[in-house]
């Protein structure tokens, strides 16, 4: 009678015969992993990772750790984390202006298409527009009657150089012609103080939500999310007289280039059920993050997209971080 292998013996060889990173893939993730926040703890983007990394805990079966480790604009984790082994066991909380505008501002050692992938797209971050509410502004059109009744006298407060407010304020600049002057604080914090106490007369910031809702500071146009339900009344800024507006900032988790594409899979796929979580999308919008189950495809695009439109601002206002 001839030899009858084992039940062992045929899985072992049927186990020979698969690709080996589909076998990674299926046993990954078989340790903790480490998502890096570029940014201190506090932000937004510390808040928003933190929020994805309880909910891939819970799906992947290993608990995601979070890691701050900020400075530069947070070129410090993107480089870290693109010169890291590419197994998926170390993941980068980037916002978009990490990987759009950072590189081409700060002259970053990486190539945020070449040596990052992302693995999930996290949320859009909504700007709002928000105004002193001593000044006889009520409305988009009045904002911009009123900046060209003041060449140079309406001054903008941002978190810094090169930020993503930054980039909004000269992009809203180029795009209507009005003269406005940009005041750099150093956080979302000291900006809106500013706002509240006049010594800036307006703020694109998410965080300004608080101050809108205790009468501080008045909302007057938004855009990043789709909609604003704790702001009736206020228009998005594509309906306003800027249809093709398309600046905008989000964030998404990126692991090393070369990450092999079932693992990156995998990771997409716990990102995708965490964004339709209930419990995700109620924690991210109250942080001013709008949830949205994004493809890969779709995500680079908007990456792609946002590289442009950042480098043509950068250029076209001359932005240089010294």
């Amino acid at each position: 009678m001839p030899f009858a292998p084992s039940r062992r013996a045929l899985l072992g060889a049927g186990l020979a015969a698969l690709p080996a990173a589909r076998l990674h893939a299926e046993a990954f993730p078989a340790r903790p992993i480490t998502y890096v926040v570029p940014y201190a703890a506090g932000g937004t983007n510390d808040a928003t990772g933190r929020i994805f990394a309880r909910q891939l805990t819970q799906r992947l079966g290993q608990n995601v750790v979070v890691e701050n480790r900020s400075g530069a604009g947070g070129t410090i984790a993107a480089t870290y984390v693109a010169r890291s082994r590419p197994d998926g066991y170390l993941l980068l909380n980037a916002s978009s202006a990490n990987l759009t505008s950072a590189p081409q501002l700060l002259g970053a050692p990486y190539d945020p298409e070449a040596d990052l992938v992302p693995v999930g797209f996290l949320g859009h971050y909504r700007y709002i527009l928000a105004v002193d509410p001593r000044l006889p502004i009520h409305s988009f059109q009045d904002f911009l009657d009123y900046a060209r009744r003041h060449p140079g006298q309406l001054n903008y407060g941002t978190a810094g150089t090169g930020t993503g407010s930054h980039l909004a304020g000269e992009y809203l600049r180029l795009r209507t012609g009005i003269d406005i002057t940009h005041v750099p604080y150093r956080g979302s914090g000291q900006v809106l103080a500013a706002a509240v106490a006049g010594d800036v007369q307006f703020v694109m910031d998410a965080l300004a939500i608080s101050h809108i809702l205790a009468g501080r500071l008045r909302p007057i146009v938004f855009w990043g999310a789709s909609s604003a339900e704790d702001l009736p009344g206020v228009p998005h800024i594509h309906q306003v007289g800027l249809p093709d507006w398309n600046l905008t900032q989000f964030f998404v988790a990126a692991a090393p280039g070369g990450t092999p594409a079932p693992i990156v899979s995998r990771l997409h796929e716990a990102v995708l059920e965490a964004s339709r979580d209930p419990g995700t999308i109620a924690a991210l919008k109250a942080l001013g993050v709008e949830a949205a189950p994004l493809s890969l495809a779709e995500t680079v695009a908007l990456l792609r997209q946002e590289t442009t439109v950042n480098r043509q601002v950068i250029e076209a206002a001359g932005i240089r971080v010294s």
